[in-house]
């Protein structure tokens, strides 16, 4: 394998997919941020550890980002001691973090201004699918670049689709994540005023968790409110919040008339703003259910409280 991969941002997701890289057969370096334990583990795999973005630029030839959002990434790349300061022309870097498609066009551009690639390839899963390669890829990428990385992908993804130019990945992903969240906060809302009206959350789960209106995302956002499962969906709103924000930037970016994302932003918005943002996305159900004057489901359910 003729490709030194780097992989930057082995948290949740990212060391179960730079487990698979290595594993499988692809010489790989990672970089430390605040946690060494997933760093110790990968080595222990038989990785290499680097200390520096610049430093990893200039021993491999592709290199992941896998973090928080594209604030992280352009300090990544575009810093004076960044990826495209010290790569070699014909690097690729391949964001594989939820970012901002608007940030991406323009990363995508000063990667070709010295000779090098850029590709977007955010995720669909979770990170169990992550540790057993069966993620899903949504790759934005000139085709020649597609053909260099997509062995590299599939040795953590199962799902690969080449969606066409760099940025689309990105957009889907942010497409993506806009219906999810959307169902979470019509969830939220919709639970307030069912238990406002004298419906019990097992009254409305009876009905619509058994109807046409569920689905996947339904199930696991449910869990928490029914079960009291804190782990049932692990995606905080902090992070939901900065995806509604992208996804309302590039709808900015596109001239595109979206109030219905802008009221869903808003939601997300509320409960970050309120100091909750660690929390769950299915514990939105909490946030609206107290601004209506009715208990949370630690009350509800009787169970310890984790504030």
């Amino acid at each position: 394998m003729s490709e030194r991969v780097g992989f930057i941002g082995v948290g949740f997701m990212g060391e179960g997919m730079a487990h698979n890289i290595v594993t499988k057969g692809y010489p790989l370096a990672v970089m430390a941020h605040r946690n060494r334990e997933p760093v110790e583990r990968l080595l222990a795999a038989g990785a290499t550890e680097v200390t520096s973005a610049a430093e990893m630029a200039k021993q491999c030839s592709v290199i992941f980002l896998c973090v928080t959002g594209s604030p992280q990434v352009e300090a990544l790349v575009l810093g004076a001691d960044g990826i495209l300061a010290n790569a070699q022309p014909g690097t690729v870097i391949v964001d594989c973090s939820t970012s901002d498609p608007v940030s991406t066009g323009k990363l995508d551009a000063a990667a070709r201004a010295v000779n090098m690639h850029f590709a977007d390839a955010p995720l669909g899963g979770t990170p169990k699918e992550a540790a057993i390669g069966a993620l899903s890829a949504m790759v934005g990428a000139d085709d020649d670049v597609f053909k260099r990385i997509q062995p590299v992908i599939a040795t953590w993804a199962a799902n690969i689709t080449h969606l066409g130019k760099v940025g689309l990945g990105h957009t889907v992903k942010l497409v993506n994540n806009y219906v999810a969240m959307g169902y979470g906060a019509i969830y939220a809302e919709a639970l307030a005023l069912a238990r406002k009206a004298g419906l019990s959350a097992e009254q409305f789960n009876a009905v619509i968790g058994s109807g046409r209106m569920r689905c996947g995302f339904y199930d696991t956002f449910m869990k928490w409110t029914i079960e009291g499962d804190p782990n049932a969906h692990l995606f905080t709103i902090t992070n939901a919040h900065k995806d509604m924000r992208y996804a309302s930037n590039l709808a900015n970016d596109l001239g595109v008339v979206t109030p219905i994302q802008s009221l869903v932003r808003a939601s997300f918005a509320a409960m970050d703003a309120s100091g909750q943002g660690q929390k769950f996305v299915p514990m939105l159900a909490d946030f609206v259910a107290t601004a209506n004057g009715l208990s949370a489901t630690e009350e509800r359910l009787k169970l310890p409280t984790k504030d």
